[in-house]
């Protein structure tokens, strides 16, 4: 569990703390830090004007806030320096506190060093905010008092701000997160798959993978690592762990952990064998299997019965912009996937269809490999339609496989993909790319998607 005696515990007073970005995160973690006593300087790089709702966020509190531009003495003369997920680790200012011997953190790290309750961290590249999620759900059906967020929602660091004792958190982890950690011990760790993904901002897939090793880093032989037993990285690195180990498969059996048998989902322990019908599960599809497993684990970890895990599962609803099925229009579904933001969330996708899919992708390139498309999409898609930045690099990738469109918005690609599909059909809107080439955030991408399809005429 929690071992406070070993954490590096954080006088706050008095200290120069420097929080950089002042998005959601930096938000949270400065009031946390100003409520302490420390002196905080916030250094934001967009211009004063595009952030006045976030300094509305922390009037009243005795911050100084930089904008426009990141001030090196600022970083140099910090105690402590919290740096938001979004903000790379390798701009200049970071590089020469980091020569210079200042401590830099992640918000995760920061919650770490003052949280009293046992931590379930969840991390890859797929399925997080789902079994995230779930697993809030499963322990809130059980009676237990948990903090669900971390990169899904709400800061860790907001678990401070939350009325009465917390028992668990669960919380999503991104590997920019684990980026800046020390000490940082979950009592759970939870790696679902990796794939490749936010190229863009790391040198190589190796070091993705190495990011998202981090989480088990620090656990010891008292916590636990959920591992999917299908994919060779995570075994990989799990292997490091010294952490106990159970794992999940939807291929193989297993002696122990979470594995598919006929229309069940079976936990094995020793001589235990629970079964979990597919049949009474809220969610459908091999990759939402893994995130149900996952969850069970967790949840037998953590003495949560197997009535109340049925009855969380049962409860459970699946998450917007993911695998969402928004209306059937003269015989043709329309699923908004939106949360599909890299090429893997995109395979999964497509293998939840056995065929006659039309294919809306396409936005910000985030350096992924769209050829990783074309096994998943052979026999299922039959036409794409394509847009944003991507939209000629995904063209040049499978454009060979289908009847392929090129349109300029949105907008297009749905009255597109309306005009060309017929009964029976589906059109599956999953990017494979992020959305801030057209949106500030893949949920507005979502919404717009959604409004635009309630807009058919039928």
């Amino acid at each position: 569990m929690v071992r406070p005696d070993e954490k590096k515990m954080m006088d706050l007073k008095g200290k120069k703390i420097l929080v950089v970005g002042l998005g959601r995160t930096g938000l949270a973690c400065t009031r946390f830090l100003a409520e302490r006593g420390a002196e905080v300087i916030v250094s934001e790089v967009r211009p004063e004007a595009q952030i006045q709702e976030e300094l509305r966020g922390i009037e009243g509190f005795a911050v100084r806030v930089e904008t426009g531009s990141h001030r090196e003495d600022s970083f140099l003369s910090a105690d402590l320096i919290v740096v938001s997920p979004g903000v790379p680790l390798n701009i200049q200012p970071l590089e020469r506190a980091q020569r210079k011997g200042k401590e830099i953190v992640s918000e995760i790290e920061l919650a770490y060093r003052f949280c009293n309750c046992p931590i379930i961290a969840v991390t890859g590249t797929n399925g997080k905010s789902t079994t995230t999620s779930l697993l809030g759900e499963i322990f809130k059906t059980a009676g237990k008092k948990v903090f669900v967020g971390g990169n899904l929602g709400d800061p860790m660091i907001e678990m401070f701000f939350s009325p009465g004792q917390v028992e668990y958190v669960i919380a999503e982890i991104s590997s920019f997160q684990l980026e800046a950690i020390s000490q940082f011990r979950p009592f759970i760790s939870i790696l679902l798959n990796i794939t490749p993904d936010h190229l863009d901002r790391y040198s190589s897939y190796e070091a993705y993978i190495e990011a998202k090793g981090r989480i088990f880093q620090n656990q010891g032989a008292g916590d636990h690592a959920i591992v999917n037993a299908d994919d060779l990285e995570c075994t990989k690195l799990a292997a490091r762990t010294k952490a106990q180990v159970s794992f999940f498969s939807t291929r193989r059996q297993l002696r122990a952990g979470c594995c598919a048998d006929d229309d069940c989902l079976c936990y094995l322990s020793g001589e235990m064998r629970e079964l979990f019908p597919v049949k009474d599960l809220s969610l459908t599809g091999v990759h939402n299997y893994e995130n149900i497993m996952a969850s069970i684990l967790a949840s037998r970890i953590c003495g949560v019965s197997t009535d109340m895990i049925r009855l969380g599962l049962s409860r459970f609803k699946a998450l917007e912009h993911r695998m969402e099925l928004v209306r059937v229009v003269n015989g043709v579904r329309f699923y908004n996937d939106s949360k599909g933001t890299n090429v893997g969330a995109v395979v999964r996708s497509l293998e939840s269809f056995p065929s006659n899919l039309i294919l809306i992708a396409g936005g910000k390139d985030k350096g992924g490999d769209y050829r990783i498309l074309r096994e998943p999409a052979r026999g299922r898609v039959k036409a794409l339609v394509l847009l944003g930045q991507a939209k000629e690099k995904i063209k040049k990738a499978l454009g060979d496989m289908a009847p392929t469109h090129v349109v300029k918005d949105l907008e297009e690609a749905v009255t597109t993909a309306f005009r060309i599909a017929s009964p029976g059909d589906t059109v599956l809107f999953s990017p494979a790319c992020s959305s801030f080439d057209m949106f500030r955030n893949f949920e507005e991408r979502g919404e717009i998607f959604k409004k635009l399809v309630n807009r058919l005429p039928g």
